[in-house]
């Protein structure tokens, strides 16, 4: 993980290098095939895992996104992003997306460290209400457990990377300045 003193630290990437897009892939590959629905199905191909980085890369570059990450000796093992573009009636808010941690990191503190990541951008970027929506319990405690507000579940909203419908449950959180 990235560290100071051995406290895991998550970081912005202010640019994303071509390595950090296929550390990135190799951390969504991993996830996907973990079972997680990321609006991935299986096989997710490597191919296809780098394209939707390289866009996540470019709204980056534009100022839509904020990409956060965390690292271990192997590399990225860890990601947030916050969607800043909004609808120009909602520039108070941002999309909390594709909070990922691989397998291998998992049970670490490394979620939470990226979601009050992800806060503390959200409040650089003067914005005071997130969203976010996520299918797996293990998240949902997660979420609870920060204070964020449970709103509701929709059944059948996606499909499980392996097939099957799955629930999502939406939550939201309104930042304090």
């Amino acid at each position: 993980m990235t560290t100071t003193n051995d406290t895991p630290q998550a970081r912005v990437l202010s640019s994303v290098s071509d390595a950090q897009v296929h550390a990135l892939a190799d951390l969504l590959i991993d996830c996907v095939e973990g079972g997680a629905s990321v609006s991935f199905m299986r096989p997710l191909t490597r191919e296809r895992a780098v394209a939707f980085w390289r866009k996540v890369a470019d709204g980056v570059a534009r100022g839509e996104r904020v990409l956060l990450v965390t690292e271990d000796a192997e590399g990225i093992v860890g990601t947030v992003q916050l969607v800043l573009d909004q609808p120009e009636n909602q520039p108070h808010r941002a999309e909390v997306s594709k909070m990922l941690v691989h397998r291998r990191a998992r049970r670490r503190g490394l979620g939470a460290l990226l979601m009050q990541a992800a806060e503390d951008a959200a409040r650089a970027h003067r914005k005071t209400l997130l969203v976010l929506d996520t299918s797996g319990a293990e998240a949902e405690r997660l979420y609870a457990r920060m204070g964020w507000q449970r709103v509701g579940v929709i059944p059948g909203f996606a499909l499980l990377p392996e097939g099957g419908l799955c629930s999502t449950t939406f939550f939201y959180r309104a930042l304090q300045a």
